[in-house]
């Protein structure tokens, strides 16, 4: 490692790490998410959900100034690519199939969550772009393929593609979100139909009047006022969706336990009944902080198949809730064009990749460079079909 790098330090366990100290760090970056948290990071090892078992082998990169560390991120070594929603199966095959090993490669992310955001957390430029050259440094003594930073801030961004030679280079992927207008905030549920086109407004009206005819009501409780026993509920939702799928899901009982234990103030919960009976759980992250309040739709599951339920649960009832608390943006998450129709309109995440290999970073180079000017065509095709009447 270079004299640069010196007051770099590893640690592979978050019980190493300074929990407010981290929490501090992340409070100053410029898009911060509740995901970022120590406490979610922590769960997700702890719960044995994201392990070297499951194929997260952790490395906390720190960089410290005496006893004080100034630069810090998640870094995992893995041995194959599920759970990062931005797929590079192809570049693995491509390996193979010239006897190389793709696998394990680097990656700095959340476990198991698109959600885009700073994922370099450091007191400044310089030190944002020391850290980069260590988790290269890293990648590099131990041989693996590649390094990629996933669902980037805009500052991360920058330290990555001004540290190093070659460059990192950007991928981008589409997602959808909704966003409350700043100069005349939605008054209701109501107010936020007017603004969307007839056939759409209509849609949504269809939609939600057959929920409603099928008897389902809703409630929704915050942070500590969500029972234990709805949480359990919530989780028997969660674990039925995966399964029903043929997959056993990602994140165990033990994480949401400890999400309700440590973090209850970042979680809104979603129950639909019919005649007092739970029938399925919506569960929605909620950050509020640097002025801006921000809601990620995140989990769901259903124990009883109801026509339209999925909408109403994860979209129209978090929807009606962002606008009665004043909230700015809800983000829907990765994919789903089908999202559109709900007035959540694509915007553009950006993920980092550099690889080792000379040959296939070029080759890898040139195949991004068609796709980012696909997703450019894609979006342009996608605002052309806006439910919003003034666009």
């Amino acid at each position: 490692m270079s004299p640069a790098l010196k007051d770099i330090r590893i640690y592979k366990s978050w019980s190493a790490i300074d929990r407010a100290a981290w929490n501090a760090l992340l409070a100053k970056q410029s898009e911060p998410t509740p995901f970022m948290r120590w406490e979610y990071l922590n769960a997700l090892q702890t719960s044995d959900s994201a392990t070297l078992e499951t194929g997260w082998d952790l490395r906390i990169v720190t960089l410290w100034d005496q006893h004080t560390f100034v630069a810090a991120c998640p870094l995992y070594i893995k041995p194959h690519s599920y759970g990062e929603y931005v797929f590079d199966f192809a570049w693995a095959n491509a390996y193979a199939q010239h006897g190389l090993d793709y696998y394990p490669k680097a990656v700095i992310a959340v476990p198991f969550t698109p959600v885009p955001g700073t994922r370099l957390l450091a007191q400044d430029d310089a030190s944002k772009a020391l850290l980069v050259l260590a988790c290269k440094a890293l990648a590099e003594e131990e041989y693996l393929s590649s390094l990629h930073l996933l669902f980037t801030s805009k500052a991360d961004q920058a330290a990555c593609l001004l540290s190093t030679i070659p460059p990192f280079m950007p991928r981008e992927t589409t997602q959808f979100h909704w966003t409350n207008p700043t100069e005349k905030p939605y008054a209701d549920f109501a107010d936020f139909l007017k603004a969307l086109s007839q056939d759409k407004r209509k849609k949504i009206k269809q939609e939600r009047r057959k929920v409603l005819d099928a008897g389902v009501t809703f409630r929704h409780s915050q942070g500590t006022d969500i029972a234990p026993a709805d949480w359990d509920f919530f989780y028997t939702c969660y674990e039925r969706t995966y399964v029903e799928h043929g997959n056993a899901p990602y994140l165990s009982r033990a994480f949401f336990q400890s999400m309700a234990s440590d973090m209850p103030e970042n979680w809104l919960l979603f129950i639909a009944q019919i005649d007092g009976e739970r029938i399925a759980a919506s569960l929605i992250a909620i950050q509020h902080l640097h002025g801006q309040r921000v809601a990620y739709g995140r989990y769901w599951g259903a124990l009883a198949r109801v026509d339209c339920l999925h909408f109403e649960a994860c979209y129209y009832q978090p929807l009606a809730w962002c606008i009665a608390n004043g909230y700015q943006r809800f983000e829907g998450g990765a994919q789903g064009e089908h999202k559109m129709a709900r007035a959540l309109l694509p915007v553009t995440s950006t993920s980092l990749h550099h690889i080792a290999h000379p040959p296939f970073a070029k080759a890898i180079e040139r195949f991004l460079a068609r796709e980012r000017a696909g997703v450019a065509d894609y979006h342009l095709a996608l605002t052309e079909r806006s439910p919003l009447k003034h666009l």
